[in-house]
């Protein structure tokens, strides 16, 4: 079977196409922020809910929490510290009102996610980060880790702070919603 000019064109178009954008996410699964090394989990937007969290503030965002499989044993059986492997992510959007939803309800009531704003990772590693209590970080836009070493290096510092008044919590600020 002979295929038209035109169509071979086209099938190599979408072939070419399709290499492309596998190359650009495996590009993207392999940027690693600044300081600890950390990358953006394959197939992390598939995990399971921990909870979530409204920011109220300078940063007014709404949280997801989604944990790997390990995180996921520790958060249901309490286990703390956190077993090595464990991997917490948190996914941001802006906290916005909905208009479209409130149009149903009698008053304005009805809060949405937004425009994204960043994911942020944590790996529980206890030898690779013991600098940083057993834990790595790294913060992403857009699936690009951020370069900003000072900031990568806040997260540690600010973990730390609730550490110190909650030793138990292993760093992390989510509990387990049920």
């Amino acid at each position: 079977m002979m295929l038209r000019p035109g169509a071979c064109c086209l099938a190599l178009a979408a072939a070419v196409l399709g290499l492309s954008t596998m190359v650009a996410a495996q590009d993207r699964q392999t940027e690693a922020a600044p300081v600890y090394g950390v990358r953006l989990p394959e197939g992390y937007r598939d995990w399971k809910l921990i909870s979530v969290a409204h920011e109220a503030g300078k940063n007014n965002d709404i949280r997801a929490i989604l944990g790997n499989e390990i995180a996921l044993r520790a958060y249901r059986a309490g286990t703390r510290p956190f077993p090595d492997g464990a991997v917490i992510v948190r996914l941001a959007w802006r906290f916005e009102s909905s208009p479209r939803n409130d149009a149903v309800f009698p008053a304005p009531q009805s809060f949405v996610a937004g425009a994204a704003t960043n994911v942020q990772v944590s790996v529980k590693d206890a030898r690779r980060y013991a600098a940083s209590g057993g834990w790595g970080y790294g913060q992403f836009e857009d699936g690009k880790p951020d370069p900003d070493e000072a900031l990568t290096r806040s997260c540690a510092a600010c973990h730390a702070r609730l550490d110190a008044g909650e030793p138990d919590a292993d760093r992390v600020f989510t509990d387990y919603a049920r």
